[in-house]
């Protein structure tokens, strides 16, 4: 058995490559907005902000003594700046609010000194710059609110609801283009096997409805055309037998004194054209999938193994307890007769072994032999119809080389599968196994 290399699905592809260049998009759009935008505005309002703050506090200088509460309440009531004289230094205070370091940098423009926002907490978050004006040392403060706006925080929860319906969209649009083509595989699948699938429908977007009503069409033909084949190999053989039968009476009234090994010769190529032509109308119907329903395979295998013994091979065959599947019965004999049948003739004459695995989920059914074993070249090549090793195209020694290809046909349109191996210390595995319905 083959490996298939693991593939992703077209839905998720689909929905991974619109999602990102949505995401991609978006990231374009934010980031040229916080250049060109954002930044340039915040700027403005930290550079108006700073130069505020050294007014106050200048003009604060400059004023009489008597007068300084006055403006202090005014610009708290006007700005809602806070201006304290205090010789005490307020601790230093690592944060990394770009806001504050723009108003930082302001000020270090206008004042020429190296300045940093200290923060406080009085029932909430205040702001403090220092200054030193003529033997003055004045605090000027504001609420963590007077800032309003919070750009950063906004730009985050756009981002995240953009990528959030970014995937929406994305999903939604991959599912209304492989959700055709899933249900299109389904009926392709049915169509192998054999079965009518139900017909698609044909809406939607234009080329999903054209591609749907195509495949309708050729669905109808390949089920035409197999009933067709079935008709025509039906009535070739019903046409043909129908001469054998008239050969198979004409040597049974020669006269005695005919040469018997001729005629017991001929009688044999009549049986054999004749078996033939049965195996050929088994073959054209193989994709006719059988009802199912509950079988003991300890009867069914037992009979099979009855058969095989009556023919003079050994067989090594052990009834396992209590193993009924929900399966076609004829075509599960068939297929097990065939490997049987298979093995009998390739076994070297030694004892054929068949073994019965009944699980819960899968019920597995092997026939094992020790003859020379298949090439591993050659295990799928034998399922091949009229296919054979042996190269004498002796039907006695080789067969008709249609006994593997109706086991295989006949289990891939029951949803069964039957595989070839080689088997250890010599010979060959078959294995059937059928999943639990």
């Amino acid at each position: 058995m083959h490996s298939s290399p693991k593939r992703t699905s077209l839905f998720r592809r689909t929905a991974i490559a619109v999602a990102g260049a949505l995401i991609v998009l978006q990231l374009v759009i934010f980031s040229a907005s916080a250049y060109y935008i954002v930044l340039p505005m915040a700027k403005r309002s930290t550079d108006d902000l700073a130069a505020l703050m050294l007014l106050s506090a200048q003009t604060w200088v400059e004023l009489p003594p008597q007068t300084r509460p006055d403006f202090e309440l005014e610009l708290a009531r006007q700005h809602n700046l806070w201006l304290l004289d205090t010789t005490t230094k307020l601790p230093d205070y690592d944060h990394h609010n770009p806001y504050l370091m723009l108003l930082e940098e302001a000020l270090e423009t206008r004042t020429g000194k190296v300045t940093h926002t200290k923060v406080t907490e009085f029932g909430k978050t205040w702001y403090w710059v220092e200054f030193s004006i003529d033997d003055n040392h004045i605090s000027l403060g504001f609420p963590k609110d007077r800032l309003g706006v919070q750009s950063p925080l906004a730009l985050i929860l756009i981002m995240i609801a953009t990528v959030v319906l970014a995937l929406i969209t994305a999903i939604i649009l991959a599912r209304r283009i492989t959700r055709p083509l899933q249900n299109m595989a389904d009926a392709a699948r049915h169509v192998g096997l054999g079965n009518t699938p139900e017909k698609l429908a044909e809406d939607g977007a234009q080329e999903l409805a054209e591609l749907a009503h195509t495949f309708n069409n050729m669905a109808q033909q390949v089920q035409l055309l197999l009933a067709n084949r079935t008709t025509l190999l039906a009535g070739i053989s019903h046409d043909l037998r129908t001469p054998l039968a008239r050969m198979r009476l004409a040597l049974e009234m020669l006269p005695e004194n005919a040469d018997q090994k001729i005629v017991t010769r001929l009688k044999n190529d009549v049986d054999e054209m004749n078996r033939l032509i049965g195996e050929f109308l088994n073959f054209s119907r193989g994709l006719e999938k059988e009802v199912s329903q509950p079988v003991d395979l300890n009867d069914l295998l037992q009979g099979l193994v009855d058969n095989t013994l009556r023919e003079g091979a050994t067989v090594l065959w052990r009834p396992v307890q209590q193993c009924k599947v929900k399966v076609g019965q004829m075509a599960l004999l068939r297929i097990v007769g065939n490997l049987m049948s298979n093995a009998v003739r390739y076994g070297a004459g030694q004892a054929i072994e068949l073994v019965c695995e009944c699980g819960a989920i899968v019920t597995v059914i092997r026939v094992l032999d020790r003859g020379p074993g298949i090439p591993a070249e050659e295990l799928e090549n034998v399922f091949r119809p009229f296919y054979r090793l042996e190269s004498s195209r002796s039907i006695a020694t080789g067969g008709s080389g249609l006994g593997l290809a109706i086991a295989r046909q006949l289990a891939e349109v029951n949803g069964w599968e039957v595989v070839l191996m080689a088997r250890a210390g010599g010979g060959t595995e078959a294995r059937l196994t059928i999943p639990y319905q």
